[in-house]
């Protein structure tokens, strides 16, 4: 296996070669570093490398394999970790002049249950500032690439995970998703990104977030992939009054059980978002697969209204209560638009915010009943194909004009609710770039999001499709 080929090998089998001796993850970890090298100065998707580290440690795990000492599933497989999770020892930023020299004390949840599986940390990936945004830049490390078209945004917040994962700089990467921000550059960058339950995967510690919205998951290239990872962070933690009771199961082993028999709808719009024409072909002409996965399918939309208002009011006064006793001291060193949408949470009220639960409580008993009539609900992952870098996004799709936020009105909701959700690829436009469709699970049932992902993906497999970023 060359070089290349061992930085695309997805880690389910990366681990079965490490133990079975056939490579070494001192091979993995120079291959990899080797063309992180030439890639990431492209795309900016590692805003730190851990290159001394990462090599110490295949060191001492092709010795624990050589030993035949017992071995983690992830024993010797590279895994990123998302610049707003803390790393022990290891510089994090969440991709602001704030922390710029910050060295947590203490590994998030996330990241010592991965070490611990036997997974190496090769970096941290670039996120917007606190991950408020869905593109990825910040005053401190500057713009994140697109690995399929470099004028273009791999999203946001996750987007240096994403970018990493599609260019083949690591298989495994650890993101974390608010409002959209695993499924969006998962669409973008053309790539699998699961976001599990809210409290599936505990958050602790870490920076200041969206805890009521906030998810941390898996993305990857290939769906068994994330369900491996999954069955590594998933299960309960004390930190995180929110963790949900782990579930006596696989989810690697779960990913081969289909989904016939089950119903499940697609909706174009969800009754109320504008789409790009060439989103809405790619993900109609990718939901046909499922008729021939043995499901019964059936288009149709929830009967729900679109929550923007109460999301917006919501985040932004999140942001503005845990941030704005920083703004007297390093706004000018912040992101412009951060800091207006700091601002712009000062003038709520908490009637205004009570308002906003009282309002979120409303959506999620809106599409209950959808959901106990669907198993699942297929939707486009987001409105409109990647755009151009430093652009916080269209304001008109489809000929209509819309809100800031619109582009992103299939993501959103799915916070509010706290459902599983994740992004396949459904296709590429005509220029070669990713379109995502977005599969949604009933209310805490992971394992169907990832049978029917893993399903489709044997159906329409996308592992072989590489982005041109070696020739740019």
């Amino acid at each position: 296996m060359d070089a290349m080929d061992l930085c695309y090998t997805p880690a389910t089998e990366l681990a079965v070669l490490i133990r079975e001796k056939k490579i070494s993850p001192v091979e993995v970890m120079e291959a990899l570093f080797s063309r992180l090298e030439t890639v990431n100065p492209k795309i900016n998707a590692y805003c730190t490398l851990l290159p001394e580290q990462a090599m110490e440690e295949a060191g001492r795990a092709e010795e624990a394999v050589a030993k035949g000492e017992k071995l983690g599933p992830l024993h010797g497989v590279p895994v990123s970790i998302k610049d707003l999770t803390f790393t022990k020892g290891v510089r994090t930023t969440g991709g602001s002049r704030i922390y710029e020299d910050f060295i947590p004390d203490a590994d998030a949840i996330v990241v010592e249950r991965l070490k611990a599986a036997g997974a190496i940390v090769v970096g941290k990936t670039n996120t917007p500032e606190f991950g408020w945004k869905g593109v990825t830049d910040n005053p401190l490390f500057g713009i994140t690439r697109n690995p399929w078209d470099l004028s273009k945004t791999p999203g946001g917040s996750s987007g240096g995970a994403g970018a990493a994962v599609a260019a083949g700089l690591g298989p495994l990467a650890v993101g974390g998703d608010g409002g959209g921000s695993i499924r969006i550059p998962a669409s973008f960058s053309g790539i699998f990104g699961h976001k599990p339950s809210f409290g599936r995967v505990p958050q602790y510690p870490g920076f200041p977030s969206w805890e009521t919205l906030g998810h941390t998951g898996p993305m990857t290239r290939t769906v068994r992939d994330s369900a491996l990872m999954l069955d590594v962070i998933a299960g309960p933690h004390d930190g995180d009054r929110h963790s949900l009771p782990r579930e006596q199961l696989s989810y690697l082993e779960e990913t081969g059980g289909g989904i016939k028999g089950l119903r499940v709808a697609w909706s174009q719009d969800l009754g109320y978002a504008p789409v790009d024409s060439v989103v809405r072909e790619v993900t109609s002409s990718a939901v046909k697969v499922f008729s021939g996965l043995g499901c019964e399918l059936e288009e149709a939309d929830p009967d729900i209204e679109n929550p923007e208002r109460a999301f917006g009011i919501m985040v932004s006064s999140d942001t503005s209560a845990k941030l704005m006793d920083k703004v007297d001291e390093w706004g000018e060193k912040m992101d412009p638009m951060l800091l207006m949408f700091i601002q712009r949470g000062q003038k709520y009220s908490a009637v205004d915010l009570q308002k906003a639960n009282l309002q979120r409580s409303d959506f999620w008993h809106s599409i209950l009943p959808f959901f106990q009539k669907y198993d699942l609900l297929l939707t486009p992952t987001i409105a409109v194909p990647p755009f151009e870098v430093e652009n916080m996004g269209p304001r008109e799709i489809d000929g209509v004009s819309v809100s800031p936020t619109g582009w992103l009105n299939f993501t959103f909701p799915f916070n509010f609710t706290g459902q599983p959700a994740a992004n396949v690829p459904a296709g590429w436009t005509e220029d070669g770039l990713p379109i995502g469709l977005q599969i949604i699970g009933r209310r805490h049932d992971d394992v169907t999001v990832l049978r029917a992902a893993a399903a489709f993906e044997e159906a329409a497999p996308w592992l072989q499709r590489r982005p041109p970023v070696d020739r740019a």
